[in-house]
């Protein structure tokens, strides 16, 4: 077992259903967001380790995919009750390495519990079809069978919410899976795959590594043993694996980067969307790839919104995520500062006014103000880059042609968010808004139930929903007649 260090545990590689160092012995330190501390190391995988990783999963597909969904579904349904049996323990380990608060950490894997129930589910109803046929003795099948092993690539934002539909998507359709987890935030991420491990899940179905994620993308995506591909990324970085993946005709399914237009009419309950946006925008401080960034006003209520959300904004306690009332954490990685900074910057200089935040907090840690910047130009950087933190960026518009122009300018098509009272504009929007999810008049988004996922350069799939499994299932036509 690896060593605790202050409520931390050092990570290891989990290869064919062992846990275990680098063959190299080499590690990377894993640091603590709000103090700088260094709290662990992270096992850091070479190509000997993926190989070996590779030769697990391939041996673990044979065996998962010939139990039954029956079976599958059991010990997915444990696993999901050891991780909240465990949860208090691991939101430590997450405030620790990603720095949210340990009220949201603990949200997370709560809610990761849930995802894993609702596959356990679908396990059982991947259902094929009998197609009736032109002829008498003859039977037309559509049946459904897992695609093979998995390699999965997942970022530090959501150490779990990012592996977990990705794992048990999986591993529910009958596949084994190599899942890349994030160097920043290994500790949680494990303790997923810990309660899957001590549910009962067969050696090598699942495996776990770190490592230089451009080093194990390029080599797992081509190998020949794994047939699928998840990621979750920025979109430049998607677009890379995504055509890496089609030299090899492996399926992929590709949640990348947005840049949430969240538009507020005049008719709309401004005190219920300034209420909830603001709880979406600085939630894990802003590093949520659907956080809403661009706030677009309807000029009638544009000044009170933004004055109510500058309000809202100033009132929030940040601070180490172990602290008691903290409502926002640091960023998880130092050099989201500068790059922070930088976007502010260029939005002031391009005539934007900011009206709080905008610069890092003390010295220690990766804490910066929330921050509310208004009538920010087009041509400013931030209203066509994801900033990714906590900084919201407001824009006046008159008309709804107007504003479904401005929020559909963009490459990119994740999340939205719009409040109106009108029940003709809610229709206009929900067909109009070019998006994967679109949220209106309260927070919809991300439940198990739902669909997940993005169009345009914000990728393609779901990991949500009945539609989610299916990207790990083919469909194969079987027709046969009596001899």
């Amino acid at each position: 077992m690896p060593k605790t260090i202050s409520g931390y545990r050092d990570t290891l590689l989990f290869i064919d259903g062992q846990w275990r160092g680098a063959v190299n012995g080499k590690t990377i330190d894993v640091i603590d967001p709000a103090t700088d501390e260094r709290i662990g190391t992270v096992a850091h995988a070479s190509k000997a380790d993926l190989d070996a990783a590779l030769a697990s999963v391939e041996r673990g597909f044979k065996v998962w995919s010939a139990t039954s969904a029956y079976d599958r579904s059991k010990i997915m349904r444990k696993a999901a009750e050891m991780l909240r049996e465990r949860a208090d323990d691991i939101a430590i380990m997450m405030t620790r390495e990603q720095g949210k608060p340990v009220s949201e950490a603990k949200g997370e894997i709560l809610a990761g519990a849930d995802v894993i129930d609702w596959f356990a589910e679908e396990a059982r109803r991947t259902y094929g079809q009998i197609i009736p046929a032109r002829l008498p003795g003859v039977t037309q099948m559509a049946i459904k069978v897992p695609v093979g092993p998995v390699a999965a690539f997942t970022p530090w934002n959501f150490p779990i919410n990012q592996v977990v539909r990705k794992l048990s998507a999986a591993i529910a359709a009958g596949c084994s899976i190599i899942v890349k987890a994030p160097e920043e935030t290994p500790a949680s991420p494990a303790e997923l795959i810990r309660a899957f491990v001590d549910a009962g899940i067969p050696a090598g179905v699942v495996n776990l590594v770190y490592g230089v994620p451009a080093e194990i993308s390029e080599y797992l995506i081509p190998h020949p043993v794994i047939r699928k591909i998840s990621f979750t990324g920025s979109t430049p970085i998607g677009k890379q694996l995504a055509a890496l993946a089609a030299q090899h005709m492996k399926l992929t399914t590709m949640e990348l980067g947005g840049h949430a237009p969240a538009i507020i009419f005049d008719d709309a309950n401004i005190e219920k969307a300034v209420n909830i946006l603001a709880v979406s925008k600085f939630r894990n401080a802003g590093q949520v790839c659907v956080s809403p960034t661009r706030f677009l006003v309807q000029k009638g209520v544009y000044e009170s919104v933004v004055k109510s959300f500058t309000q809202a904004a100033k009132a929030i306690k940040v601070g180490n995520g172990m602290e008691a009332g903290v409502e926002m954490g640091p960023l998880a990685n130092e050099r989201r500062i500068p790059a922070l900074e930088a976007l502010i910057k260029d939005a002031v200089e391009n005539g934007a006014e900011l009206k709080t935040g905008g610069r890092r907090i003390g010295n220690v840690g990766n804490f910066f103000e929330p921050t509310v910047l208004s009538n920010v130009p087009k041509n400013a950087r931030i209203m066509n880059e994801e900033p990714f933190g906590p900084v919201a960026v407001f824009s006046p518009f008159s008309t709804l042609d107007e504003v479904i122009d401005e929020a559909n300018r963009l490459p990119f098509g994740l999340a939205s968010y719009a409040f109106s009272g009108s029940v003709d504009t809610i229709q206009q929007l929900g067909l109009r808004i070019e998006a994967g999810m679109t949220t209106i008049n309260h927070a919809g988004l991300a439940l198990p139930e739902v669909p997940f996922g993005g169009i345009k350069d914000s990728g393609h799939g779901t990991e949500g929903g009945s539609e989610a499994i299916n990207a790990y299932l083919h469909t194969r036509f079987v027709t046969q007649s009596a001899a």
